[in-house]
């Protein structure tokens, strides 16, 4: 079931979700690819789609702009063809309107070209053109970057920011990825089964995210159910720890989270949330090491730098005295 509303205004909301959770199935009801059993979609105060009142636009008519992770390019048709085939037949400068678009998307000299005879980022760009020739309300883009290799899609999605930002118009992108939709998008929303959780700001979901499903998809490895034992102080439960905050604690609190990052190791055995934690595991990163931790429970993850892993010379240690930085703990409902 989705159930989910949000405001763009000429900005890129990313729709930020675990695989299943509604996000393809919530750009494509907007599209008019799928019919819901039930409801209403509105766009810029025009309806869609609305159950009771028997309206369902052709997608046609909904000025919606969608596209898929194939990028759905006709294979027997040019450049030139693909692109104009986006444009209404009844505008009076079709050729106009493509030949624009062909410089706006640097394609110039490609109008003859077959979809195999282009690379990824130009196939990318001319299934955008396609899209933008019909002057969408607001562009839906559905995970365009999921089969594409590390190593290309870097530059793809340069290419692909570029476009969206001189395209200045309200733009919904899908993806279970955290890093790519933090480097593309301005506001994110937390979709989990079937509703929005949470949307925000993304410097500010990313720092400081209020829900778990928030924190679990921003990037916290470190979460724990919670119990309030004082007005300052918590008991996580799954970490068997006391720790204490800089703040007064709500009683709707039902987890506290903290990045990996954000656990600093320390030769100071008193005060508060030091404790002394067993090392299980050193695991070697390309940049860091993750050290896996425990207080006879589950498991806490740190990430250190190799500089401080070696400062700290971890390698011989078979446990370590670590602070959880107050100002750091996050508490979650």
């Amino acid at each position: 079931m989705l159930d989910v509303e949000f405001h763009i205004n000429k900005e890129i909301l990313g729709l930020l979700g675990a695989s299943g959770c509604g996000k393809s199935m919530t750009l494509k009801c907007i599209a008019g690819v799928e019919t819901p059993d039930e409801g209403e979609i509105i766009l810029n105060n025009r309806v869609l789609f609305h159950s009771k009142k028997k309206i369902n636009l052709l997608p046609q008519a909904r000025k919606v702009g969608l596209l898929f992770q194939s990028y759905a390019l006709f294979p027997n048709m040019t450049l030139w063809e693909n692109i104009l085939i986006g444009v209404p037949k009844n505008s009076p400068n079709r050729k106009e309107i493509v030949s624009k678009k062909i410089k706006d998307f640097s394609l110039i000299g490609l109008e003859d070209n077959y979809p195999h005879q282009l690379s990824g980022g130009q196939q990318q760009r001319v299934a955008l053109a396609r899209m933008l020739v019909n002057e969408p309300e607001i562009i839906l883009l559905d995970e365009p970057f999921s089969a594409l290799d590390e190593h290309l899609k870097w530059q793809m999605e340069e290419e692909l920011i570029s476009v969206l930002n001189k395209h200045k118009g309200s733009t919904l992108y899908v993806s279970h990825n955290k890093d790519e939709v933090y480097r593309i998008c301005h506001k994110v929303a937390i979709l989990n089964d079937g509703k929005i959780k949470e949307i925000d700001e993304k410097e500010e979901l990313f720092l400081n995210p209020k829900t778990l499903n928030a924190a679990q998809l921003t990037g916290y490895k470190n979460i724990s159910k919670v119990k309030k034992i004082g007005a300052n102080r918590i008991y996580a439960i799954d970490w068997n720890l006391e720790l204490e905050l800089d703040k007064v604690i709500g009683d709707d609190i039902s987890y506290v989270g903290i990045h990996t990052h954000h656990i600093n190791i320390t030769h100071d055995t008193q005060g508060p949330n030091m404790v002394n934690l067993k090392i299980l595991n050193k695991i070697e990163n390309l940049l860091t090491y993750t050290i896996v931790l425990s207080n006879n429970k589950s498991v806490i993850y740190l990430e250190l730098s190799k500089k401080d892993y070696d400062a700290h010379n971890i390698k011989s240690k078979n446990s370590i005295f670590v602070e959880f930085n107050q100002s750091h703990l996050l508490l979650l409902k």
